[in-house]
């Protein structure tokens, strides 16, 4: 495994898991939704209820710190997070198409486009091999695989505590 191959895993797996810690640590303030509750054609949301500014913003605001802590340039961590976040909003879109409920888990397709895009634009600047980027693809999906049940229940003991 080489360096930038685990700066990248880091980047994704902040860009993509910092929405949910604002989540947890913010409850449902500043959850507006991106898409306002605004429906395509088929009657769905274009994107649903948990694709909301504050993960969006916190995305964006906080990958740029945790690149220049690596000792890349900011410019590589808001590249990871808007690639995380066009990923995770194509997923929701897909999804919603396919009428699984916001916030519901579709193996890989919760993964892979939420990780990738984001590998894709790191790959040139990190030079990344298709073997680094086989590995930060498959390595957020053992994180996120072991981190969301995590995330899951700690979300329900919060709406239990109010």
């Amino acid at each position: 495994m080489s360096i930038a191959m685990l700066d990248a895993l880091l980047l994704v797996s902040w860009a993509n898991g910092v929405p949910v810690a604002a989540r947890l640590l913010l409850g449902e303030r500043w959850a507006s939704p991106v898409d306002g509750g605004a429906v395509f054609y088929d009657g769905r949301p274009w994107l649903g209820a948990s694709k909301t500014w504050r993960g969006w913003i916190s995305c964006a605001l906080t990958t740029p710190f945790v690149a220049v802590f690596l000792g890349l340039p900011w410019e590589l961590g808001l590249a990871a997070a808007l690639g995380a976040m066009l990923g995770d909003a194509a997923a929701s879109f897909l999804k919603r198409r396919f009428g699984v409920r916001s916030g519901a888990s579709v193996p890989l397709l919760d993964q892979v486009p939420e990780s990738l895009i984001p590998a894709l634009a790191l790959q040139t600047p990190l030079s990344l091999t298709s073997f680094d980027m086989a590995l930060v693809v498959s390595g957020f999906w053992m994180i996120d695989q072991l981190l969301t049940p995590i995330a899951r229940r700690l979300t329900r003991a919060g709406r239990n505590l109010h």
